[in-house]
C-alpha cells in the first residue's frame, strides 16, 4: 500500500480552494493548500471586494448631489483617493488573516509557494517535496493584455486597486464586467473616463436589452462610451499617456486599463507533463464531477473556464469534497446561476437571455418588459431609467429569465433566483402580492407582454 504525505493536496488558497481543503479535512483527510500570492484569491485581493468598496466610494458623488431634492443642504466635499486606498488594504488584510485562520483552525497546513507537480503524485513547492493521493487545481485566471506596441504603460485590474495617484483621466478598454464596473466605478469618484469596445455593443452574453440600456445610462452620467473601437497603441508623453486607436486617433490619459479577458492560470503547474489535458485556453478540461483527463486529479473554478464566479467556485468545491470524501457522487449544477453586474445602475440576472429562449424553444417564447424611473429620481429630477424584464416560455407559463438594470438589482435578484430554480411560473409571479413602493414590485406586477418588435 502507498503511503503518501497527505491525501490531498490542493493548488491555491482561493475561496474554492479553501473551502475544497477545508471541508475535506473536515472529513478527516489530511490535507495542505499551497499558496503564493495572499490567501483568499482573486476575490479577496483584487476583485469582488476591492471591486465593490471602490463602487460603494463612487456612490457618494451622486448622493450628495441628490440629497438637495430631499431638503438636505451638503457643504464642501473633497474625495481623498490615499484614504479609500488605504482602508481598502486594511479591510483586505483582515480578510487575509481570516482565511489564515480557516485552514489553521481546520488542521489544513498553508505551504507558502509556487506549486509545481513533479510527476502524477509528487509536488514540489519552495524546493520541497510532497506526495498526496489526490490533488486538486484550484489556481484561478489572470489578467490577459494585448500584444501592442506600448502595452507595458497599460496596466490590468490588478493594478487598479493599488494606484498611488489617481487617475483624473482614464481610458477603460474592454467590454465586459470588469471593463463596465471599474469604469463606472472611477467616474463616480472624480475620473474622466473614456470607455472602448471592439464590439458593436458591450457584455456579451447579457441580455440585449439590458446592454442597450445600461449604455444608455452610462453616457447620461458622462462616461464617454465608444463602441466599435480599440487601442492600437501606447506611448509616454509629457502629459501621460498617449493612446493612439486603430482609426488614427488619440487620447491622452494618466492611465489606460485593459480590462480584457483573464486566462486560467495554469502554465507552469506541470500539468501537461503529468498528463493533464488543457483546452485551447489553457483551461484544465474536467468531466461533470470536476475530474481531469488523470483520475486523480481535479480543478475547479475559474482555471476550468466553466462558469467564472467566486460561488461557483465554492459551490464546485463542495461537489468535489462530496464526490471524492462523501462518498456522493455529485455534479455541481451550473443551470441557472444568478449574477450581478455592479454597474452603475447594477444588472442583476438569472436564466435564459431573450435570444437564449428564442433558440432553446423557437416560437414558444413571451416577453415581458417595464421601464420607469425609480420613485427616488422623482424627487431628486435625475433622468435614470430601471429596466425590468421577464422571459416566460409560453407553453408551461414558466419563467424562464429574469434581467434587471436599476438600483439594488443584485440583492433583488437573489430573491428571484430562489424562483426561478424551483420553476416559478408566470401565474405565480402575478399572484405574489408586491411590496410597495419598492422597485423590485414590478416584477410581480408586469400583466401585460411585448410583441417582438417592441
Amino acid at each position: 500500500m502507498t503511503t503518501y504525505d497527505y491525501d490531498l493536496f490542493v493548488f491555491g488558497a482561493g475561496s474554492g480552494g479553501v473551502r475544497a481543503g477545508r471541508m475535506a479535512a473536515a472529513t478527516g483527510a489530511r490535507v495542505a493548500v499551497a499558496e503564493e500570492r495572499e490567501l483568499g484569491g482573486t476575490c479577496v485581493n483584487v476583485g469582488c471586494i476591492p471591486k465593490k468598496l471602490f463602487v460603494y466610494a463612487s456612490h457618494f458623488e451622486e448622493e450628495f448631489a441628490d440629497a438637495a431634492g430631499f431638503g438636505w443642504t451638503v457643504g464642501p466635499r473633497h474625495f481623498d483617493w490615499n484614504t479609500l486606498r488605504e482602508n481598502k488594504d486594511k479591510e483586505i488584510a483582515r480578510l487575509n488573516g481570516i482565511y489564515g485562520r480557516l485552514l489553521e483552525q481546520a488542521g489544513v497546513e498553508l505551504i507558502v509557494g509556487h506549486a509545481h507537480l513533479e510527476d502524477a503524485h509528487t509536488v514540489s513547492v519552495a524546493g520541497k517535496r510532497f506526495t498526496a493521493e489526490t490533488i486538486l487545481v484550484a489556481v484561478g485566471s489572470w489578467p490577459t493584455l494585448p500584444e501592442i506596441p506600448g502595452i507595458e504603460h497599460g496596466v490590468s485590474s490588478n493594478e487598479m486597486f493599488h494606484l498611488k495617484e489617481f487617475p483624473k483621466r482614464l481610458v477603460v478598454v474592454g467590454g465586459g464586467y470588469i471593463a463596465v464596473e471599474l469604469a463606472g466605478a472611477f467616474h463616480g469618484m472624480g475620473a474622466q473616463v473614456v470607455q472602448l469596445y471592439r464590439g458593436a455593443k458591450f457584455l456579451r452574453g447579457f441580455d440585449e436589452d439590458i446592454r442597450t440600456s445600461l449604455a444608455d445610462e452610462m453616457r447620461k452620467k458622462e462616461i464617454d462610451l465608444r463602441f466599435e473601437a480599440n487601442v492600437a497603441s501606447l506611448a509616454r508623453n509629457a502629459n501621460g499617456v498617449e493612446a493612439t486607436l486603430e482609426d488614427g486617433s488619440k487620447l491622452e490619459a494618466d492611465q489606460v486599463l485593459f480590462a480584457t479577458g483573464r486566462l486560467p492560470l495554469t502554465s507552469d503547474l506541470g500539468l501537461e507533463a503529468a498528463g493533464v489535458e488543457l483546452g485551447p485556453k489553457g483551461q484544465i478540461v474536467v468531466d461533470v464531477h470536476s475530474r481531469s483527463s488523470v483520475p486523480h486529479l481535479y480543478a475547479i473554478g475559474d482555471c476550468t473556464d466553466r462558469l467564472n464566479l467566486t460561488p461557483m467556485a465554492i459551490h464546485e468545491a463542495m461537489a468535489f469534497v462530496r464526490t471524492v470524501y462523501g462518498g456522493e457522487p455529485t455534479a455541481p449544477d451550473h443551470a441557472n446561476v444568478a449574477t450581478a453586474v455592479f454597474s452603475q445602475p447594477n444588472i442583476g440576472t438569472v436564466g435564459l437571455t431573450e435570444a437564449e429562449a428564442q433558440e432553446r424553444h423557437p416560437g414558444d417564447i413571451t416577453i415581458f418588459r417595464s421601464k420607469f424611473r425609480p420613485l427616488k429620481h422623482t424627487l431628486t429630477g435625475r433622468d435614470e431609467q430601471a429596466t425590468m424584464k421577464l422571459v416566460v416560455q409560453t407553453s408551461t407559463d414558466v419563467v424562464v429569465g429574469c434581467h434587471m438594470l436599476g438600483p439594488e438589482a443584485g440583492e433583488i435578484m437573489q430573491g428571484l433566483a430562489i424562483a426561478i430554480r424551483c420553476g416559478a411560473t408566470k401565474a405565480q409571479f402575478d399572484a405574489t402580492v408586491g411590496i410597495h413602493p419598492t422597485t423590485a414590485e414590478e416584477f410581480v406586477t408586469m400583466r401585460e407582454p411585448v410583441s417582438p418588435e417592441e
